[in-house]
């Protein structure tokens, strides 16, 4: 399934990580472009336990977007 996450802060952020590994290809969209460079770079805003980890896999695995 494609999905799209309007903000990337600590909602939206955890909860398109966690849709992207299960399975789905996200897109996690927000106007701040520099938060965004920042996560394409996998260097997160906030801090959650195993956050880090599951964004690196599936930015590496092409499930999780930033723009």
């Amino acid at each position: 399934m494609r999905i799209l996450v309007i903000g990337t802060g600590y909602v939206g952020l955890v909860v398109g990580a966690c849709l992207a590994e299960t399975g789905n290809d996200v897109v996690c969209a927000d106007i701040d472009a520099r938060k965004i460079e920042r996560l394409r770079e996998n260097r997160l805003p906030i801090y959650e336990p195993g956050l880090e980890e599951l964004v690196r896999r599936n930015q590496a695995q092409a499930r999780l977007h930033f723009t």
